[in-house]
């Protein structure tokens, strides 16, 4: 922000109108992204929120901030990624694969099997006649659908973790809005260049962090947590970074790792301006849902573009 100032006060005569121009939009979208952040702060905390003091923000703060330089620590406050998920995440990347490969991976565990004929009969892909094979969901589904179910699969527990108090009472929008994130993200990908399921993998797993920012948060408040949207902006920041580190730790593609630590950033990798992008549209979907902002609302008809706002809509017809 200081740039773009310096330059107004002394250094326009050196910078052509359209790069000022250019700063200056990129300051707005800041703003934009920080005030859509600390609404949905507000929304997600409101029966947890309290007053809390500077010390104990700063000290919620401090706590998840040293967790990120003790990954091991880290990673052992949520559930590891099941064993077989892992396998047929392995077996996906192949791009070669075969429909009968992938169906026989899957085919080895029924919950899995019932879980891909559902969503091959879900509202999504509405097919035209139900699906009742395996084979024939895998075909629906293709590569990166199977892989994005998959990783759903392996995630979901991660963030609607089985413990007490406010990561509990939050979980369940904090995972509706993983998964809105997760598809938005993989929807603006293309036109960033960035990876499909790279950054729908990324926008699944950035909120791992956050589950555990909020087990801090409930410790040091006894059952509460700061509510105060600036608090939120910063937990923000200092979870992703957190669930960057537990993904690098867990070795997921460098990609996602990348995408997860740089979101929000104008420099940001592809991956993470998609990441990004999910990340707002997918927030504004909630608040919407919840009635906390209408339609018309400067967040959507300033904050996205037309191609955003069409994904926006899309986002209502996902089940939970």
């Amino acid at each position: 922000m200081k740039k773009w100032i310096g330059r107004l006060l002394g250094g326009a005569d050196k910078e052509t109108d359209a790069v000022i121009a250019a700063d200056l939009a990129a300051v707005s979208e800041e703003d934009m992204a920080a005030d859509v952040d600390s609404a949905f702060y507000r929304w997600l905390v409101a029966s947890s929120g309290t007053n809390a003091s500077p010390e104990m923000e700063a000290e919620i703060l401090a706590e998840v901030r040293a967790l990120a330089d003790d990954p091991e620590s880290a990673s052992g406050l949520v559930p590891r990624v099941p064993e077989l998920v892992t396998q047929l995440l392995g077996a996906l990347s192949d791009e070669n694969i075969s429909t009968a490969a992938l169906s026989a991976e899957v085919g080895r565990d029924l919950v899995l099997v019932a879980e891909v004929i559902r969503e091959a009969n879900s509202a999504y892909y509405r097919p035209a006649t139900p699906i009742e094979t395996l084979d024939g969901a895998v075909t629906m589904l293709g590569l990166n659908g199977l892989r994005m179910l998959l990783a759903r699969i392996a995630i979901r527990p991660l963030i609607r973790v089985k413990v007490q108090g406010v990561a509990r009472q939050v979980a369940p929008n904090v995972w509706r809005h993983s998964e809105r994130c997760a598809f938005a993200a993989s929807v603006m990908a293309p036109g960033l260049s960035a990876g499909v399921f790279e950054s729908y993998l990324a926008g699944l797993m950035q909120n791992v962090g956050l589950q555990v920012a909020f087990q801090v948060a409930d410790r040091k408040c006894e059952g509460k947590v700061p509510g105060s949207g600036t608090f939120g902006l910063e937990l923000f920041a200092a979870s992703r970074h957190l669930s960057a580190v537990i993904a690098k730790h867990w070795e997921f593609p460098p990609e996602v790792v990348e995408a997860i630590a740089q979101a929000g950033e104008r420099d940001g990798s592809n991956t993470a301006q998609a990441m990004a992008q999910g990340d707002r549209i997918a927030k504004l979907r909630l608040l919407l849902d919840a009635a906390v902002i209408e339609p018309e609302d400067s967040f959507v008809m300033t904050g996205l573009n037309g191609f955003q706002r069409r994904c926006l809509g899309k986002l209502a017809d996902l089940a939970d």
